[in-house]
């Protein structure tokens, strides 16, 4: 059944987001003190941060975003995926008992696996990138997409304010596309309540951050900004589902071969990605922050400009104007 017009409008949204904003800072304050007694990360290979800082604010922007999607979606009479929020909440346990004793690789990526297969395997069969393939083939291809795009999203949170910048501007832009009705409203709700508890968070993690999302957070976030991006593809739009979470895909994807170029052991913690080479180089948090969020609204933008076009010959010049601006930011980053 289709939602009432007003119950999706401009009004209700920015209300939903203010209220996931509020609730996300709300539970990251009331937090921290335990956090910092029982959820500490202390620096290591990976780290950017000098001193133990706690770690697992992603409780809060978890629980601001499932719960208020859920309370919206029982109001303007919208389904919400059940697979979807059950594997979010178990990708959370997932993420926090690995924050707390470190889960082995493969029992971490069996269970991240579990949960993107859940929400891939249940969707309706009408739904499709490729009608070309057999379901189960292009099935199975999304899944491995979502496995590396969940774990890339959790490589990618190693700085201040990183996640924030990435998933801010692209909530924003998902939820404008579902206002022009290029966008199910389901993935609309869910990506309004993310972006309202990532601003909530915001303040906690600008530099020096004072907490960390830490993998109860990045996870679920990477699943949930996943489904988004997948119902936009499923939507007809593939090619605005790459741009918007381009720089995420190039900067950890071009990483991950180099270190096995390198025979390195690429699943161990490093400093390999651009954004932690440009600190190395010289390049301030704050600056490196701005950089990867003007790249991230530059995206934006052109995933919208894809969208409405409709025009292949647009898609194609928007896919470039994409790659080049994408290329520009990592040979910043990867030079003094």
């Amino acid at each position: 059944m289709n939602p009432p017009a007003d119950a999706v409008a401009a009004a209700p949204s920015l209300l939903a987001l203010a209220i996931a904003a509020l609730i996300s800072a709300l539970i990251t304050r009331t937090s921290r003190p335990l956090l910092q007694r029982y959820a500490l990360a202390r620096p290591n290979a990976r780290s950017s941060h000098r001193t133990p800082t706690p770690q697992g604010a992603g409780i809060a922007v978890i629980s601001a975003t499932l719960l208020v999607a859920s309370m919206w979606a029982t109001w303007a009479n919208i389904a919400i995926p059940p697979a979807l929020v059950i594997a979010t909440i178990v990708i959370a346990l997932v993420g926090f008992a690995d924050d707390i004793v470190s889960l082995p690789v493969l029992v971490r990526l069996a269970l991240q696996a579990a949960c993107v297969g859940a929400v891939v395997f249940t969707a309706p069969e009408t739904a499709r990138i490729v009608p070309a393939l057999p379901l189960v083939l292009e099935r199975g291809l999304i899944m491995l997409a979502g496995v590396w795009f969940v774990n890339l999203v959790n490589f990618m949170d190693g700085l201040d304010l990183m996640t924030v910048a990435e998933v801010v501007p692209v909530a924003a832009a998902l939820l404008l596309l579902g206002w022009l009705g290029d966008l199910s409203w389901p993935a609309v709700l869910i990506a309004t309540a993310l972006c309202g508890a990532m601003l909530g968070f915001a303040p906690f993690n600008r530099p020096v951050a004072r907490v960390f999302l830490g993998d109860v957070g990045s996870l679920p976030i990477g699943l949930l900004l996943g489904w988004c991006l997948l119902e936009l593809a499923w939507h007809g739009q593939p090619a605005a589902a790459l741009l918007l979470p381009g720089y995420y895909l190039a900067d950890s994807t071009i990483t991950l071969f180099r270190r096995i170029a390198r025979r390195e052991q690429f699943w161990s913690a490093h400093r390999s990605h651009f954004y932690q080479r440009a600190t190395d180089n010289g390049f301030s948090v704050p600056r490196v922050i701005g950089e990867v969020f003007a790249l991230n609204l530059v995206l934006a933008l052109l995933a919208i400009v894809t969208v409405r076009a409709g025009a292949m010959a647009t898609t194609l010049v928007c896919l470039l104007a994409g790659a080049i601006a994408i290329v520009v930011v990592l040979r910043r980053f990867s030079r003094p």
